[in-house]
């Protein structure tokens, strides 16, 4: 787990070839941390990203000293799904630092969805986290920083897969996709496995505006912020999760 390593430009910031397979706005975490962390006190508000390579909680309060917390799926234990007779249910679990990631140690959390969800959540969870278990190595890799530019990701990082490979993601309780002008990537590949090792990955942002295929292959808007006068357009917006979720071929 890496602290304050997955936000940028007031957005989720992502590796290459990872995709967000769900977004729910509107939970709050709560942490036991190590001690003299002051990241850690406090309940927290915000949003949350479960990928293909791991749980992502970025903070509505911009003054918070935890912006945004990554959890890869190979440094989770002791996961748990709680439904107490008052108030929200939960998901519970202990994740453990990445090497480089800013902290060190472990922490406990507890992740409330005030507006429903959490078994549905907690579930694909699990089975994000088996699935991407299969290739694990021996080993968490330390944490590297994401390398090269950021850019505005296009629609395959946040569209809905509809692959058998993707089927137990339950797009029924969570149809809405983040913001398209809230998601970033780096050039970086993620770190660590994924869900699904043989996924192809979708094409990066290209730095020349007047490549006229490459803006073809993308199918979406999205630019540079180190080059922002270069902007893709597409003819038509990408489907959103509610229109995606309702077709059947």
């Amino acid at each position: 787990m890496s602290l304050n390593t997955a936000h940028a430009h007031g957005g989720v910031l992502i590796f290459a070839g990872e995709r967000i397979l769900i977004y729910y706005d509107g939970i709050e975490m709560s942490y036991d941390g190590p001690n003299g962390m002051p990241h850690f006190k406090g309940k927290k508000k915000g949003s949350v990203y479960l990928t293909t390579h791991r749980v992502i909680f970025n903070c509505t309060d911009p003054k918070d000293q935890m912006q945004s917390f990554s959890m890869p799926f190979m440094n989770m234990r002791d996961l748990e799904l709680e439904q107490p007779i008052f108030g929200a249910n939960y998901i519970k679990g202990r994740i453990l630092a990445e090497q480089g990631g800013n902290w060190t140690g472990e922490a406990r959390y507890k992740m409330y969805f005030t507006h429903g969800g959490a078994i549905e959540f907690g579930q694909a969870m699990m089975k994000a986290g088996q699935l991407a278990s299969r290739n694990r190595p021996p080993q968490p890799p330390p944490y590297t920083p994401p390398m090269g530019n950021v850019y505005q990701a296009p629609p395959p990082a946040y569209a809905p897969p509809h692959t058998p490979h993707y089927d137990w993601v339950p797009y029924q309780t969570f149809p809405t996709a983040p913001p398209q002008d809230g998601v970033y990537m780096s050039e970086a590949p993620p770190p660590y496995p994924g869900v699904d090792p043989n996924a192809p990955p979708y094409p990066p942002p290209q730095a020349n505006g007047h490549d006229a295929k490459a803006r073809e292959a993308a199918g979406s808007a999205y630019y540079s912020p180190a080059n922002p006068h270069n902007v893709y357009m597409p003819s038509d917006p990408p489907p959103s999760y509610d229109e995606a979720s309702k077709k059947t071929n």
